[in-house]
């Protein structure tokens, strides 16, 4: 029996309808932006292998298996995911995506390549990828920004459900198959934003890659949820949506023409902490290119945000690396400092150096009311930075959007240069990174090999 007129069915079956001869059919540029969203998050992968949340989760991850894990050893395929999940996203480096309110490719990529990505081609990969990246976006959109501003880790519920589908896909679902793998994956959503700031939100990224391998690998064997189980009663948006959000839109996901990577896109960071201090970091270098200042002419520093992102950072005063990642007070401290965030600049050994900086005192952030974002144009007013300067100069900029967004995308040489920072002193990083911007090309994955510390081989 046939469940085309479901959410779920729908979604499934628009990544169907788009295949040509086993392959999305999507255009260059967008395979290009999943090529590059790839290898951006194996480079985080690499950089966070040795963190204490991923070192705590391996340990804990002890079942055996075939699928390699970044720490050298190998697992079964969810316990492999789980862990390189939480590597991927354990230093806060890894790209957002908007639509998913989800640090995307974090979960899609460690569950791809543990579910038995290793063993197809670069196109494969990338198309998995697309599948995983589109049905995110349709799973956010029936939630709304108010699934994110309610308190739910996106990354963990919605990249959770919308990866699944992607790892269906490379294990050869069908668009019945890849329905099931949705309808479970909805009973998979989990997380919430309280954990920000502690190991648990990296973790975060890891159990939605675990879960997306899980759901897939079961549907493949015959299970699945309700048919309706995302728009039926004490379904997924009766469960998770936000106020006033409507819920799923059959025509909508109809009406989709354009793969959500070329309308919107996923944003790669350039700073290794959490997306809602970018746009005023940003901003203040905005400034900078256009007045010279000191960091200590700077008597006060005050930033207007979204009340989501100012719920994401509690530390004024932050205490270990974790925290310092979710302080505005810090991450403006440090940039004020040093002209730019770096991985050095979020260790125990410089959180503690900075404790006592007097900058972190000088900031004050508020946020939009709900009233005003609710009248704004999809919810998005802009974040706001003004400084007072000794000598009475007052500076005011503001930013709609965090560089590396589409409308202002990193240049080629920014991404080389994060990918190598991440794998500072791997002598395989250059060409391991020339493979990887023509990957849509590669016969198979054999040249990941050195990311799980292999000395390679057929994957």
């Amino acid at each position: 029996m046939g469940h085309h007129d479901t959410i779920a069915g729908q979604i499934a079956g628009w990544m169907h309808a788009r295949h040509d001869n086993g392959y999305f059919a999507a255009g260059l540029e967008a395979r290009k932006l999943a090529q590059t969203a790839i290898a951006d998050t194996l480079g985080c992968m690499y950089a966070g292998r040795t963190d204490a949340a991923t070192r705590a989760v391996a340990q804990a991850a002890t079942a055996a298996g075939e699928a390699w894990v970044v720490n050298g050893r190998a697992a079964d395929p969810a316990a492999a995911a789980m862990v390189n999940g939480t590597a991927a996203h354990a230093l806060d480096f890894d790209d957002n995506f908007m639509p998913g309110m989800s640090h995307a490719s974090a979960v899609i990529v460690p569950a791809l390549l543990a579910a038995g990505g290793r063993g197809h081609s670069g196109r494969e990969l990338i198309d998995a990828y697309l599948v995983a990246l589109q049905a995110q976006a349709f799973v956010g959109a029936g939630v709304g920004p108010g699934h994110y501003a309610a308190g739910w880790h996106g990354t963990s519920t919605i990249g959770s459900v919308g990866t699944a589908a992607g790892v269906a896909h490379l294990l050869g679902a069908d668009a019945e198959g890849m329905r099931r793998a949705l309808t479970l994956a909805c009973s998979f959503a989990c997380g919430t934003k309280g954990q920000f700031g502690t190991p648990a939100k990296p973790f975060h990224a890891g159990l939605a890659a675990r879960n997306a391998v899980e759901a897939a690998r079961l549907a493949m064997a015959g299970l699945e949820g309700h048919p309706r189980a995302f728009e039926g009663a004490q379904g997924f948006a009766d469960m998770f949506r936000g106020p006033g959000t409507p819920g799923y839109d059959s025509a909508e996901i109809a009406g989709t023409t354009r793969h959500v990577i070329e309308t919107d896109g996923v944003v790669p960071k350039l700073h290794p902490c959490c997306g809602s201090t970018h746009l005023i970091v940003d901003a203040l270098s905005d400034l900078r290119r256009e007045v010279t200042f000191a960091a200590d002419e700077v008597e006060a520093v005050a930033v207007k945000v979204g009340t989501a992102n100012r719920l994401n950072l509690p530390y004024t005063r932050p205490e270990n690396e974790m925290q310092a990642r979710f302080s505005m007070n810090y991450c403006v401290a440090v940039a004020l400092r040093n002209g730019a965030l770096a991985l050095d600049d979020f260790t125990p050994a410089a959180v503690r150096a900075r404790q006592d900086d007097p900058l972190l005192e000088r900031l004050t952030m508020t946020s939009w009311t709900p009233a005003e974002e609710a009248a704004a144009a999809d919810a998005r007013l802009p974040h706001q930075l003004h400084l007072r300067l000794t000598g009475g100069r007052e500076l005011t900029t503001e930013r709609m959007f965090a560089r590396g967004d589409l409308r202002e995308p990193f240049a080629a040489e920014e991404l080389h240069g994060k990918f190598l920072a991440c794998c500072t002193d791997a002598p395989w990083a250059q060409p391991l990174y020339d493979t990887l911007m023509t990957l849509d090309a590669a016969p198979d994955l054999t040249p990941f090999a050195p990311i799980f510390g292999r000395s390679g081989g057929r994957c």
